[in-house]
């Protein structure tokens, strides 16, 4: 992954596409607008993940998750949210007025109504990210969308959730995390990154060390990753991917909502 693929990032929709724009329905009508979505919250802030961490991005979370990460750390949208219409959020975006939204949860893809939220967020020019576990069939987002697919490591708990045939229908323009809670975990990622051909397949790949999080209501817990363990492990590997962390918690204090 050469310098240039860092920096040709851009803050509208993308402009290469794997089906074709003509295909796709007009933008919804009225009625589809006044339809709902399970919302937990909205918040305008930096992007902490992902090849476009650091970007000011307008997020919508939404609400409910078939998942329990072990380190899941917005456990509160399991169960938090409100209903909210399709032009409502429409509205609220064009409000905040910042060019880059993410739609994340929870699982966002769980909603079936939410594949209607990002085409109607692409139609309107907006560049929309979607945060989602795999778990859930992409093959319905707009493809004007970037997909940032989180594969579910063996340490997550829910490894056998993920929906494989997913990667098949990557595109280009999207990308893969992994969370890392071992060294184990790192050796999976690396053998799903090579099986699959992922750096070919996508924009980026990004490797995440896990951050401690403290067991739940729902969820197992975890203890943290050492950041420097993963940077070794990918320099003697030379693995075609990014390291990250989560910007935001560095940026907020780590349990801050709405950041």
């Amino acid at each position: 992954m050469g310098a240039a693929s860092f920096l040709s990032l851009e803050t509208r929709a993308p402009t290469f596409y794997t089906t074709s724009l003509s295909t796709l329905t007009p933008i919804l009508e009225t009625t589809t607008l006044d339809t709902t979505l399970r919302v937990n919250e909205t918040f305008y802030s930096i992007q902490g993940e992902s090849s476009f961490a650091g970007c000011p991005c307008f997020f919508i979370r939404l609400g409910g998750c078939p998942l329990r990460c072990h380190y899941c750390d917005t456990e509160y949208a399991f169960r938090e949210s409100a209903p909210r219409t399709l032009r409502s959020l429409l509205q609220e975006a064009r409000e905040v007025a910042c060019p880059l939204i993410e739609i994340t949860g929870g699982e966002p893809l769980a909603q079936p109504r939410a594949f209607a939220l990002i085409r109607m967020l692409c139609e309107a020019s907006f560049t929309v990210l979607i945060e989602t576990s795999g778990s859930i069939d992409i093959r319905p987002t707009d493809p004007r969308a970037i997909l940032i697919m989180d594969l579910k490591t063996p340490g997550s708990g829910e490894c056998g959730k993920n929906l494989l045939g997913n990667l098949e229908h990557l595109r280009p323009h999207d990308e893969v995390k992994f969370v890392l809670t071992s060294r184990e975990d790192y050796l999976w990622a690396r053998e799903m990154i090579e099986s699959h051909q992922l750096a070919s397949r996508t924009r980026a790949i990004l490797l995440s060390p896990v951050a401690a999080q403290a067991v739940g209501k729902e969820i197992k817990g975890c203890a943290a990753l050492d950041p420097r363990a993963l940077a070794e492990w990918i320099l003697a590997d030379r693995l075609p991917v990014r390291q990250q962390t989560q910007l935001h918690k560095h940026i907020w204090e780590p349990q801050t909502r709405g950041v």
